[in-house]
This record gives structure tokens, sequence and C-alpha cells, in this order.
């Protein structure tokens, strides 16, 4: 069997890596685990945005200007709901609503959100096999000065006004580790695990979170490298940027791999930042600078081909 890797993933950024990474590996030589702390109920349904996210982007249906949602959605059941005085600060698109129906049902009815996310990708054509973090529910809470908010309360509803003070994740404590990752963690043909460039805080920290995984990483024999969701001192999407001046963190990629700092070997940092390669995190951790920067299918497939060579690389010098 070839070398397998497992790569951790939320929001848009993770997305777009992980679109390349699936040109360059099939379905049997990559996994992802998918952050669910973005999750919530609304409208009596059940929401995940990062496992969506995923699922339209790996299977050519993203929208191309949103980041989020299907391409040639159509709106008129938030025209309706928004008419009658409803909750129409979360967006459903009437395409998108048909995934968020048919997820409740099968929860409803009893399947776990791994079977229920598994069933979706099959009728998609994903072939790749997309991880729930758990089964257990872990939500987000973001902590502000005003009081603690739910994730997309912040991020959607409030768009990320308030100042972030910290966070939490609700559940954590008693998640249970998708059984389906820790397979592939333990696999002995596991070549490497990939920390896409997604929000530390709230698209990997609750992924993380979760009991058993950070001690897993800490003790595997093959290299855990992350890609800086910061270039030049900016966030290529979403709040990275804003949350990390608000809890006082230097708005570098360097802070990134500082944050990861104890399951960190290697670390990817965006080519207009390579001067900061001798500072980044321990002096043990192996960085380079590549292009990070996506656009395009052929951004998102040369990245995902630097990050596999650089894992490459480290396997070969040290003696795992």
């Amino acid at each position: 069997m070839s070398a397998r890797y497992l790569a951790i993933t939320g929001g848009v950024g993770g997305a777009k890596l992980a679109v390349g990474l699936a040109k360059l590996l099939g379905p049997d030589a990559l996994a992802f685990l998918v952050n669910t702390g973005d999750d919530f109920e609304h409208l009596g349904l059940q929401i995940c945005p990062d496992i969506d996210t995923l699922t339209y982007s790996l299977a050519g249906l993203s929208h191309p200007d949103l980041g989020w949602g299907r391409r040639d959605e159509t709106w008129g059941f938030m025209e309706a709901l928004q008419q009658l005085g409803g909750e129409a600060w979360f967006r459903l698109g009437d395409r998108d609503l048909g995934l968020h129906v048919t997820r409740t049902q099968r929860l409803q009815a009893g399947a776990s959100l791994t079977e229920v996310v598994r069933e979706i990708a099959t009728a998609l054509g994903i072939r790749h096999a997309m991880l729930p973090m758990s089964d257990v529910p872990v939500r987000t809470v973001v902590h502000t000065p005003q009081g603690n908010l739910g994730f997309q309360h912040y991020f959607v509803r409030d768009q990320c006004r308030p100042e972030v003070t910290g966070f939490t994740f609700e559940g954590s404590a008693s998640a249970t580790l998708n059984p389906l990752a820790r397979h592939w963690l333990e696999d002995p043909q596991l070549a490497g695990v990939i920390l896409c460039p997604s929000n530390p805080f709230v698209s990997i920290d609750p992924v993380l979170a979760v009991p058993g995984l950070r001690p897993l990483l800490q003790r595997l024999q093959v290299p855990v490298v992350a890609i800086s969701p910061i270039v030049a001192g900016l966030a290529i999407k979403g709040p990275t940027a804003k949350m990390m001046r608000e809890l006082k963190m230097p708005l570098t990629a360097s802070a990134v791999a500082e944050h990861y700092a104890d399951i960190l070997d290697g670390f990817i940092l965006d080519a207009q930042d390579e001067a900061l390669i001798g500072t980044v995190g321990r002096s043990d951790l192996s960085a380079i600078a590549a292009p990070s920067v996506m656009v395009t299918l052929a951004d998102k497939v040369a990245l995902a081909r630097s990050t596999l060579d650089f894992i490459d690389q480290l396997s070969a010098l040290r003696k795992w």
C-alpha cells in the first residue's frame, strides 16, 4: 500500500488545500479530519458549515465568489423567510437546503454524523473520506467583553465585530475522537499529517481539543506539518488576523507556528514571509517558504505538492 496522509481542516482555506491534495492523492492515500465546532442547529436543521464547505469544494460545487455554499444558488427560501419576519441572518440557499434537510432527517433517524457525511459524499461523487472530528457534539464558544457567543452568532450574525478574549469548546471533554481518524493515525503506512491553512483558533483548535488527539500527534513517528494562514501579516480570508490582534499575538506566521509548537515538525510560510524562516518556532522546527495564496486550481495543486514534498524531505532527514 502507498503512503497515506491525514489532513486536519476547517473553513475556506483548508478546503482549498484539500482540493489540491485530492488532485494528487487517491482516496486510499488521503483522508480529511474536519472541524465540527462550528456546527449548530438553525431553523430546526443541523448545520455543519466546515463539513459543507469541504463537501462542496471536493464535489466541484462550491460558490466561486462567496467561499461558502453552492454555486448557481437561488435564494427564494430566504426571501420568503425574511418577508415573514423569520431569522434570516444565516443564509441558506435553496439548493443548500436539500443537504441540510437530508442530514437532519438522517441524524434524527439515528444515523451518526460520520455515516451521514459518508452518504452525502457518496451521493455527490466524493471518494475521499471526510471524517467529522467526533460524532459527539462539540461547540465553539467565543468569549467577548459583552459575554459569550456561539460561533455562528459571532461570525455571521455579528460579523466578527465583538472583541475576542478567548475560546472554549463546549462538550470537548466528553467527545471521542472519530475512530476512523484514529485508524489512519495508527496505520503503519501513515507518511504525514497536515494542518491546513485554516484559522488556528476556531478551525484547528476545536479538533485538537478532542481528547486523545494531541497526544497521538505528539507520539507520531512521521512529520506533522502546518501551513500558515497568515501571509505578510494578513489573513487571506476570515477573522484570523483580527483574533490574533485582540489576543495580543504578533500578526506573523511565526506566531502561528508557536501556537502549534508542541505538535509540529515542519511549517510552511508564504513566499512573501521567507525572511521569517529563522524566527519560526522551536530551534529544531524545520520551515520552508512556498507560494500559499490559492486563487486557481493550479495554485491549490502547487501548494499541495510543496506540502507533500516537504513531508518527504523531513522524513528523509530524520530518524523517526
